[in-house]
């Protein structure tokens, strides 16, 4: 058995098939372990502190590498 959470469907008829297979258990939707949980809250905490700590011209290079990498994938 996998041990990521599946993916929520986006067509409403599997989602509501979903729904009901998580409700009657045919579905393991498990929580977060506390070393997951805790990364994820320092993750949440870094990104905000990473970019108050950049200067305008460091935010700027990195949002032009970020750009020119998104319009890459689209050729």
């Amino acid at each position: 058995m996998s041990t990521k959470t599946p993916k929520r469907p986006r067509d409403p008829n599997q989602l509501a098939k979903f729904i009901v297979d998580v409700a009657t258990g045919g579905v393991d939707v498990r929580e977060p372990t506390p070393t997951e949980a805790r990364a994820r809250k320092a993750g949440v905490k870094g990104g905000p502190a990473r970019a108050k700590k950049l200067t305008p011209a460091e935010r700027s290079e990195i949002a032009s590498v970020a750009a020119q990498a998104r319009w890459k994938k689209s050729y």
